[in-house]
Parts: structure tokens; sequence; C-alpha cells
């Protein structure tokens, strides 16, 4: 049995402005890491981040599902743990309702879980200063 990590947050920019946020690399680098995103089912990419002792800074993924402007799923592997990142965007009558989830640790008290909850949260609040400074 696995755990999800899920956050939401309702954004006030319109779901087509979040889905570029989501899907163009240089903007994804802006408030996540540098990438080779493409937002193509099949395409196998990589986050990349300061490598520390413990860590190689690299996050190999592959993009999985692509239902513009709705939602995206992509692979996320690091430190020999495999999970899945889903991107789920509904309109709202304020902008988008942002539903993250990323599933497939081995529990919800460990170090993976924990890290994980920590960075997207801190990634999630990243994004939305980005979504400030994208035109409309």
């Amino acid at each position: 049995m696995t755990n999800t990590l899920t956050l939401e947050r309702d954004l006030r920019h319109p779901p087509e402005k979040v889905w570029r946020a989501l899907t163009q690399a240089p903007l994804i680098a802006d408030w996540l890491m540098q990438n080779d995103f493409v937002p193509e089912v099949g395409h196998k990419f990589a986050f990349r981040s300061q490598p520390n002792p413990q860590w190689d800074g690299i996050i190999n993924a592959e993009v999985k599902t692509v239902e513009p402007h709705s939602r995206l799923v992509y692979s996320w592997g690091s430190m020999g743990l495999e999970t899945v990142v889903t991107w789920t965007l509904t309109p709202t009558a304020a902008g988008t309702h942002v539903r993250m989830e990323q599933a497939g640790f081995p529990d919800d008290k460990g170090p993976y879980y924990q890290g994980a909850t920590y960075g997207w949260n801190m990634f999630l609040g990243k994004l939305e200063g980005v979504l400030e400074g994208i035109a409309a």
C-alpha cells in the first residue's frame, strides 16, 4: 500500500494561465526547477536542482497524461523512489482550483513524504508569484 500527498489551492488566475506555468519549461524553472519538459505523452525529461551530499539534484520523469488546461500527469523518480504527480485544474468563478497529488510514498511519516510536503508547499507559493508575472 502506498500513500498520497495532496495539496490544493484556489488561484485567482484562469486555467489557461496556470496551465502555461505548469507546462512551459522556462516558467517551470521559475517556480520549480530547471527542466527539459515538453507536454507530450511519453516525453522523458529531468528536473535539475542544486546537488547535495545526499542527492544528485536530478529527478527523472516521464509525461503520462496531457489534457490541456485540466490535467497533467508525470512520473517523478528520485533517490530510488518512484512516484506519480497529478495536477488537476478546475475553473472557478474567481480563477482556478489547483489540486496536486503525488502518489507512491511508502508511508506518510517518513522522510520522502515529509520532504515532499515541505517542498511542494514552497513550490506552490513560488507558482503563485510566477502567475502574477505572466501576462493574461
